[in-house]
């Protein structure tokens, strides 16, 4: 039976790694080390816009590959990092920045985390709180009740076979 289905699957595996080689490879030429170096720091730092979870470059979207190929080009032409970042927020916004600016658009990002902690906190002290208060009182007996209890306690059980 499995020597019926080796050869489909390895005609698989083939087809799954053949569509790896279909990928395109960029080479850009650079003038010198410290260019490449500034290239892989910005696609590294800049975001891509249809990934959304991936830098520029890691993803393999066309439009990362454009958003290299301009970052490539502008370095070509000597422009600053900071232009360069400057140019890609003013055409797409502070998403294309891994870690934006703290401003009043981006406020509820960076205090997101800190405002759900700090509610999840209250909620969580309030109910701890609720809880002891419903529960004093309940673990103590009264006189009647701990008299009753002894009697209990003291008396033999009752084998229930004689």
């Amino acid at each position: 039976m499995i020597h019926r289905l080796f050869p489909g699957l390895m005609l698989a595996l083939l087809l799954g790694f053949a569509t790896m080689g279909w990928a395109a490879i960029e080479s850009f030429e650079f003038d010198s080390p410290e260019q490449e170096a500034r290239f892989k720091q910005l696609s590294g730092e800049l975001r891509c816009l249809v990934c959304q979870n991936q830098s520029i470059g890691d993803s393999n979207a066309e439009l990362a590959q454009d958003l290299r190929r301009e970052v490539f080009e502008m370095i070509k032409e000597g422009q600053s990092d900071a232009e360069i970042v400057d140019f890609l927020v003013a055409r797409y916004g502070d998403f294309v920045l891994y870690r934006p600016p703290v401003n009043y658009t981006t406020a509820l990002l960076w205090a997101g985390p800190f405002l759900l902690i700090a509610i999840g906190l209250f909620f969580m002290i309030r109910f701890i709180r609720t809880r002891v208060a419903t529960t004093d009182g309940v673990g103590t007996l009264s006189a009647e009740e701990q008299s009753r209890l002894d009697v209990l306690l003291q008396t033999p059980a009752k084998d229930e076979h004689t």
